[in-house]
């Protein structure tokens, strides 16, 4: 017998009955996106390489280790995408959408890393994302991390989850803060772990955001990019803030926050949790106002965020699932003929048409009626449709009800397709 093949580490299947509250997840997220005045934007999954060098910058982790990427046929080097901003700026410029424009876009689907598998980290994860081009004041990042709140709040996590926001001000402002923070950690190097020396010439920034708890104290004491925001950027943060305090958000300045990928500038924010372990992130944002230059277009400002939908739906599980279980199937039609399973195909399509939501499942594959109503009752449905010879004389259904002892029932197709459109409506 062949070896069984199986799924690729880090690239999960999802399974029934898991695969219902993704559905659910996901058109929830949809709704808020599209309620905010946001359009949906669709990319391949694979892009040019040299677009995520360029964006995301050659001396990242993800693009020095993460990256999935491979020679075609041509010769050209692609890469799965690791992330969606530079996909979408590259779209946006591709297709002139960013000419004298403001877009507020979003899109959702499965992303590619090369990274150790971990709960809440998988190779292969699924985002949805908001981005906005051509509006550069904070009100922009305001009504993002609002449209951030108002989906955890949908799917019922955001009393799970803690919002934390910083400032990374300018390239210039930044680039000052970076010699300091370098010289800082020179002088402290016999304290930081092999990852942290690393990243010392290449991307000091990054050791802020280290989760190895013996270096706590440096880098509590490392100098804080805040104190040297420029005054524009100081502004604009403050104005992020006092925007979202008249909105009632709650949220925290973590001076220590920063992020893995070199195109942001000013706003960054995160929504973490400490119900997920090491991967506390859920949905992170903020401004990258030099990327659409940096890859090509006019000078325009830009900012967005992605929530991850894996650690969304962990989040998720740990709440009270009830309302988010399938609740599985309304009804079972069953035959005993050929003649009658021909009949019951029609009416079959028919009830769906009908009855909105009606979730009936036909049974396939022969068999006496005593073992169909086995399974009609195994499947967890309501109700039990019959077409038989009686009713293909009568040009009647029976209905019996599975779950309460009550009297089956004769009725017509029309009176069947109310009847049903009744109970469901009530559940």
């Amino acid at each position: 017998m062949p070896e069984l093949i199986q799924a690729v580490r880090g690239m999960n299947d999802i399974l029934p009955p898991e695969t219902y509250l993704w559905l659910y997840a996901e058109h929830l997220i949809r709704r808020v996106l599209i309620s905010h005045g946001y359009q949906e934007i669709r990319f391949p999954i694979v892009e040019r390489t040299e677009l995520f060098k360029r964006s995301i910058g050659e001396v990242t982790d993800i693009v020095e280790k993460e990256m999935y990427s491979f020679l075609d046929r041509n010769q050209e080097n692609l890469t799965l995408r690791p992330e969606g901003t530079a996909c979408c700026v590259r779209a946006a410029l591709e297709h002139g959408m960013l000419h004298n424009q403001v877009q507020r876009l979003w899109y959702g689907g499965p992303f590619f890393r090369y990274e150790r598998p971990q709960k809440g980290r998988t190779r292969q994860f699924h985002q949805f994302s908001a981005e906005v081009f051509g509006i550069e004041t904070p009100d922009i990042d305001a009504e993002l991390i609002m449209m951030s709140a108002a989906i955890l709040e949908r799917l019922g996590i955001r009393s799970l989850c803690t919002l934390q926001l910083n400032s990374l001000g300018t390239p210039a402002s930044r680039a000052e803060y970076r010699k300091q923070l370098v010289h800082y950690f020179q002088i402290n190097k016999a304290h930081l772990d092999e990852e942290s020396v690393h990243r010392l010439h290449k991307n000091p920034m990054r050791i802020l955001d280290s989760k190895n708890p013996e270096m706590k104290s440096v880098i509590a004491n490392a100098p804080k990019l805040i104190e040297h925001l420029d005054a524009e950027s100081l502004e604009h943060f403050e104005k992020l803030q006092t925007y979202l305090k008249q909105a009632g958000l709650a949220f925290e300045v973590n001076p220590c926050l920063v992020r893995g990928l070199d195109y942001y500038t000013r706003t960054v924010s995160e929504w973490v949790s400490d119900k997920l372990g090491a991967q506390a992130t859920v949905c992170a944002g903020g401004r990258y106002d030099g990327l659409v230059q940096q890859l090509g277009g006019k000078p325009t400002p830009a900012v967005g965020f992605s929530i991850g939908v894996e650690r969304a739906i962990l989040l998720m599980q740990q709440t009270d699932k009830t309302h988010k279980k399938d609740p599985g199937l309304h009804a079972y039609l069953i035959t005993d003929s050929e003649q009658s399973f021909g009949a019951a195909l029609k009416t079959a399509n028919y009830l769906r048409a009908k009855v909105p939501g009606l979730k009936l499942m036909l049974h396939c594959g022969g068999g006496s009626l005593k073992n169909q109503f086995k399974k009609a009752d195994k499947s967890g449905a309501q109700y039990a449709i019959i077409i038989g010879e009686h009713e293909l004389k009568t040009r009647s259904i029976s209905l019996k009800n599975l779950r309460e002892d009550i009297p089956q029932q004769t009725l017509y197709q029309d009176e069947l397709a109310e009847y049903l459109k009744l109970k469901i409506s009530k559940k």
